[in-house]
């Protein structure tokens, strides 16, 4: 018997668009700010946002400096690369890998400041506010039913009458020290 391999064609989804372009450091301006000034701690609290390890960034400054003192020349920073692709793949973002490796080489700053940019508003929350009024019912209320079945025969069963505790009264409010009489029926 022979097998029969059938391949499903693959369908690609449509992609999103960055919600910033690269160069669109006016929409975020306290970011860049802070880029511009800490660039090490800026890196380091993006890539804490967006749920890797903060001190992942810290690789791409102490790297290649490390591997230049072994003689190996790199001009790709590694995490920036590796963020910016882990980010397109995670929200779905079209592109490809040569305009990240060249955005990463040529403009580390803007691209961090656009990943920035991106997981900020990937991550708002939405909000859904219903305008339409609503009736509100009121809640019933438990109620007890008794059954009574029809086979059931009714005789008078005589129960021993159920102790009462004595009633309390208070007497009226007096100066002194309160007095308490009790009635018993």
């Amino acid at each position: 018997m022979a097998a029969v391999i059938v391949q499903q064609p693959l369908i690609k989804t449509q992609s999103s668009a960055w919600t910033s372009g690269i160069c669109d450091c006016c929409q975020d301006l306290n970011s860049c700010c802070y880029a511009y000034w800490c660039f090490p701690c800026f890196t380091c609290s993006t890539t804490g946002e967006f749920g890797e390890s903060t001190c992942l960034p810290l690789l791409d400054i102490f790297g290649p400096c490390l591997l230049a003192s072994f003689g190996i020349a790199t001009c790709v920073p590694p995490v920036t690369l590796g963020m910016r692709v882990a980010v397109r793949y995670k929200y779905d973002i079209g592109g490809s890998l040569c305009e990240d490796i060249m955005v990463s080489c040529c403009c580390i700053w803007c691209s961090w400041c656009q990943l920035s940019r991106e997981i900020k508003a990937r991550k708002q929350t939405i909000t859904i506010v219903q305008t339409a009024p609503t009736m509100f019912q009121p809640i019933p209320m438990a109620t007890t039913t008794q059954v009574v079945s029809t086979q059931q025969s009714f005789e008078m069963i005589q129960t021993p009458p159920v102790a009462v505790a004595p009633e309390m009264q208070m007497a009226p409010i007096q100066t002194g020290p309160p007095t308490f009489t009790t009635n018993v029926k």
